[in-house]
């Protein structure tokens, strides 16, 4: 009886081991909900994470100025969602000293003015004597940088009499999806990486005068504790990027028709083993 009472014990005591070390090996992500390549590319690096390297990971919708906080103050491990290094630029200089950039994740990430492939305008300035876009350009939230920029694009290119309309990301693509399908002209406020390249033939028109800036990259952050706690799931960090707009669209394009993330990120990775590999060698 007595004998029994201490294996009890014992194995009680293993369990608790075997629990704490189990906690031990969760990490915690921040993303922002309403960006369709962050809420892409977060949710398959943690089904990697989760399948090639063993850990629980959990998944924190917030705002960005709350996700660079987390990631600074270590409530957050990581973040995949960081666009330098201008659009956070402010949230860089703020937090740099207190996380650890393990570089880009995606490599040609920029803003600007969009149109269909079969357009004939390829330029900005080429609005200026296109009468087919009806001097309107489709936008997304007022106050966003994208439209900021417009604006700015509107008098610097001397596009007289354009009216930017102001609507939301889902509108946006809703009128580029009805002007697309009866071959019209259209111009919208957009950027990659976003789903609409995969659904349809799209190019940014040039903008020589530089209103937009140059590319950004969308890099990963960790917390300075992030290389103690989980080595290897900063080793990954280091090798996960993403090689082309195709690629992240692939997964973006999924959940905007219906897939759960994690469904649509598990499904990629199931497809695409030998990117796996790359990023973990597993």
């Amino acid at each position: 009886m007595k004998m029994r009472r201490l294996l009890g014990v014992g194995t009680a005591l293993v369990m608790a081991i075997g629990a704490g070390h189990a906690l031990a090996k969760e990490v915690s992500i921040g993303y922002v909900d309403g960006w369709s390549d962050s809420v892409a590319t977060t949710n398959v690096a943690a089904e990697v994470i989760r399948q090639k390297l063993g850990y629980d990971v959990k998944l924190q919708a917030v705002a960005t100025g709350i996700m660079w906080q987390g990631v600074a103050t270590g409530k957050l491990d990581a973040m995949l969602s960081a666009w330098l290094p201008v659009t956070h630029g402010e949230y860089w200089t703020k937090n740099k000293d207190n996380v650890v950039d393990y570089g880009p994740n995606f490599k040609d990430a920029k803003i600007g003015l969009i149109v269909p492939e079969y357009v004939k305008a390829s330029s900005l300035a080429d609005l200026k004597t296109d009468d087919s876009f009806k001097k309107k350009i489709v936008g997304i939230d007022a106050g966003s940088g994208v439209m900021l920029k417009t604006d700015q694009a509107i008098k610097d290119y001397d596009l007289a009499g354009y009216k930017l309309q102001a609507s939301s990301g889902a509108a946006m693509t809703a009128e580029l999806g009805r002007a697309y399908a009866k071959q019209q002209s259209i111009a919208v406020t957009g950027w990659v990486p976003h789903w609409m390249f995969a659904k349809w033939k799209l190019k940014f028109l040039e903008d020589p005068k530089g209103v937009y800036g140059a590319a950004e990259t969308v890099n990963s952050i960790g917390s300075k504790d992030l290389d103690k706690k989980a080595p290897e799931v900063a080793a990954f960090l280091k090798k996960f990027q993403w090689q082309s707009k195709d690629e992240i669209g692939e997964v973006m394009l999924a959940i905007q028709e219906g897939a759960k993330p994690e469904a649509a990120a598990k499904d990629w990775v199931a497809k695409h083993p030998e990117r796996v590999a790359e990023w973990t060698g597993k």
